[in-house]
């Protein structure tokens, strides 16, 4: 259990607000939130996710709605379980939590995007973006690229995180990594910022928000949950393809993936065929955010922790990934 969440007040609470009862167990996962697998006995199983910052809680609400709409529209999303009075999230006894639906036998897309995966996350996100563009908080739309990132800004991120690193008096190997890489990142700005410049302008609407491997949930080739939506808001949707097509893990492991990509864009169009997003756009925009995202280049400079040495594998892949994607534009591969 959790060092913050009491397991007695947890099966209290699920009790009262929801009539579940069980064996409760955690979940290794989640950074704002405590998960737990509630075994209820005779194949009933939920998730229990407990909301660690309450104040947040209405933003918690409106994802859970735009959860709830993406299920309408036959986005493979789980079921959300309402508290006995019909509510979404229960807030009493100590704890703030919702209950869903447990996916069972499904792994996180971490591992990468290969064979299968490609076309059926395609499909998937594909009919996502189509639902998502009839929500009513935001009317689709076409905005310039360059508004994808705020380069000024990652500018400015990476002198900061520079200078943290001069002022050390030595570095270990993890840091005088990350100081040659921030070095190289922020010379490629520029780059960055033409690539953004050379593209149309590029549609916009409601999306996931954070469409990232840690939230597709995968039962071998096929997509078992789409999970963990941020509160509706209007984003690019090449910048969201890109995050999960141009996955920094799936670019390590692959000799291929711009092949892949090329079949996730093609079964994604067969689902969403009014949204046109070519393939070097995909690219463009996975390049440009990565370049101009620090994460996780400031970890060496934390006391380190359970993931530390995943941490830095990861920053290792994404710079990378953003290396072999400037290369693939610039070769016009894509």
């Amino acid at each position: 259990m959790s060092d913050d969440v009491d397991e007695a007040k947890l099966a209290g609470e699920l009790s009262r607000s929801f009539g579940v009862s069980g064996t409760i167990s955690r979940i290794r996962s989640g950074t704002a939130t405590d998960n737990f697998l509630v075994d209820a006995g005779h194949g009933q199983r939920w998730f229990a996710k407990v909301y660690r910052d309450r104040s947040v809680l209405s933003d918690e609400l409106a994802a859970i709605e735009l959860t709830s709409f993406a299920r309408s529209g036959g986005v493979p999303v789980p079921a959300l379980r309402p508290t006995v009075t019909g509510h979404r999230i229960s807030n009493a006894g100590g704890i703030a939590m919702s209950l869903w639906d447990y996916v069972e036998g499904a792994e996180t897309a971490e591992g990468g995007l290969t064979g299968g995966r490609w076309a059926t996350v395609g499909a998937a996100v594909g009919t996502m973006h189509r639902h998502l563009a009839q929500h009513p908080a935001y009317r689709p739309s076409s905005k310039p690229a360059t508004g994808l990132c705020d380069l000024p800004a990652a500018q400015a991120r990476y002198d900061q995180l520079i200078e943290a690193y001069r002022r050390c008096v030595t570095l270990d190997d993890d840091q005088a990594w990350a100081l040659d890489t921030a070095l190289h990142r922020r010379s490629l700005l520029p780059q960055a910022q033409s690539l953004l410049l050379s593209l149309p302008p590029l549609h916009v609407q409601i999306a996931h928000g954070d469409l990232a491997a840690p939230n597709l949930m995968m039962r071998g080739d096929e997509v078992a949950a789409i999970i963990d939506f941020q509160p509706p808001s209007p984003h690019f949707l090449a910048w969201e393809i890109a995050r999960i097509g141009c996955d920094p893990r799936t670019i390590a492991s692959s000799t291929d993936w711009l092949t892949g990509l090329r079949l996730l864009l093609d079964a994604y169009g067969q689902e969403n065929p009014t949204v046109h997003i070519n393939l070097r756009a995909i690219v463009a925009a996975g390049c440009a955010y990565t370049l101009a995202s620090t994460y996780p280049l400031s970890a060496p400079l934390k006391p380190p922790t359970v993931d530390h040495a995943g941490l830095i594998q990861y920053g290792h892949d994404r710079h990378g990934a953003a290396l072999q994607m400037l290369e693939a534009l610039s070769a016009g591969e894509s």
